[in-house]
């Protein structure tokens, strides 16, 4: 009996430490030399949208016909600790990571008559708050490509980082195409409606 109780006592003691290992929050890892390390279980995270053939620049019509059969999907996950501060704030806190996945869109595959589903990976880009990292913009994108175990992040005059100043609907992010955030912003007064759709 005494030892029943004291492996309990002993499990009890435990666990709380075990929880705190195991719900440790997803946070930006760098190299020495300020290479950031690709996030691998980003899947395990909050899945915000995907689009399809989105782009930001104007396309001509050549250009659309061209791209029709290259469209892209792209899939959006933030990790869950940024998820949750953004539905208590409408702000993005410290340590916000995005993983935006690019896939192929196939349309001949098993029984699928038309339309497209995703394929194969074919890049991957992360856009991160860092403000102590990146103090004169606060955020950074950093691309990984399709297997780059690490990547430097681009300089804070890119495009990425240009369009995404000028157009992200709240805090540099394109929210204004995450439909299920759109309301948590507004609530918050956070949304910038010069960027809505």
């Amino acid at each position: 009996m005494k030892t029943t109780i004291l492996f309990v006592l002993a499990l009890a003691c435990l666990c709380p430490s075990l929880r705190a290992q195991q719900a440790q929050p997803e946070e930006p890892r760098f190299t020495r030399d300020g290479q950031m390390q690709r996030p691998e279980n980003y899947r395990e995270w909050i899945y915000l949208s995907s689009g399809l053939g989105m782009t930001y620049a104007p396309r001509s019509t050549a250009a659309n016909a061209a791209n029709a059969s290259n469209e892209r999907f792209d899939n959006v996950f933030v990790t869950p600790q940024a998820y949750k501060g953004f539905l208590e704030t409408g702000t993005w806190p410290d340590k916000t990571m995005f993983v935006l996945e690019l896939r192929s869109a196939a349309g001949n595959g098993s029984i699928n008559k038309g339309g497209h589903y995703q394929d194969e990976i074919v890049g991957m880009e992360v856009h991160l708050k860092d403000e102590s990292r990146f103090p004169s913009t606060k955020w950074a994108f950093v691309e990984f490509g399709t297997s780059a175990r690490t990547a430097k992040p681009l300089p804070p005059d890119s495009n990425c980082q240009t369009c995404h100043s000028m157009n992200g609907a709240v805090d540099q992010t394109f929210v204004q195409f995450y439909p299920t955030l759109i309301p948590v912003a507004k609530a918050k007064g956070t949304f910038k409606v010069s960027n809505e759709k």
